[in-house]
């Protein structure tokens, strides 16, 4: 899977996808305004702070952080955050930002025609809380450890075996943490072969039927919510997409 995320056109689409605002993506002011923002809405629209054993001195994992604004989101509530992808493309970057406080880009206008950009850390968050690693989410380390909270965030239907990166998320949660789950369920076979996705297969249960007995066997769902999604090409293309967000707690 990392392949197909380790072009520097595909970096810049998802630099902009994280960190651009709202006249850099709608730049012809036109468009799905609701979209806007996915990497934080996915934490800020999902976390429980509320709960009395919210654990503020605890740590969370961001799995397929990618380009990393989510993971320095995470870092608004935990002290230590690790954010882990596949790319090295997309890791190099995160560290650069969370490093440097910023990474100067370009994104496209139309054609070779593009708009430089700088991708920045928000105000208010602590980036030296956050660390960012490469590595597999279908094959995670054995150290890794266990977390207060786990973020996967339009993960699952890129992953080749999804099952291998579900059956681990029992060990990585502890008793009482949340996992933050969202996703669009786009099954694509250049990503995942049919035989293993989480249902919506003619022989199979939908797929949010088959994904809440996969993960109810160590988790309760406590909030559900549609996350709209905006990916810009260039200032007339843009992917738009509506993940299914799920706040589980683990048992």
């Amino acid at each position: 899977m990392s392949g197909a995320y380790s072009s520097e056109r595909v970096l810049r689409e998802y630099l902009l996808f994280h960190y651009g605002s709202r006249e850099e993506v709608l730049s012809l002011g036109l468009g799905p305004v609701e979209g806007l923002d996915f990497a934080v809405r996915t934490v800020s629209e999902l976390i429980d702070v509320t709960d009395p054993g919210f654990a503020r001195d605890g740590s969370a994992l961001d799995l397929g952080c990618a380009v990393g604004r989510s993971s320095f989101e995470l870092a608004r509530h935990f002290p230590a955050v690790v954010g882990m992808d596949l790319s090295p493309n997309f890791v190099q970057a995160a560290r650069k930002i969370g490093e440097e406080g910023s990474l100067d880009y370009s994104f496209p206008r139309q054609g070779e025609v593009s708009v430089p950009a700088i991708a920045r850390i928000p105000d208010g968050i602590d980036a030296a809380r956050v660390s960012f690693r490469v590595g597999d989410a279908c094959s995670l380390p054995q150290d890794l450890g266990d977390f207060d909270l786990v973020h996967a965030a339009n993960l699952l239907c890129r992953l080749p075996s999804p099952m291998d990166f579900l059956d681990e998320l029992p060990r990585l949660v502890r008793s009482g943490g949340q996992l933050l789950l969202t996703t669009p369920f786009t099954w694509l076979e250049e990503f995942t072969t049919k035989d293993q996705w989480i249902g919506g297969r003619t022989d199979a249960a939908d797929s949010i039927s088959a994904l809440e007995a996969v993960l109810s066997k160590n988790f309760s769902p406590e909030k559900t919510i549609d996350i709209p999604f905006l990916l810009r090409e260039h200032e007339r293309k843009f992917q738009y997409g509506i993940s299914l967000g799920v706040r589980w707690r683990r048992l």
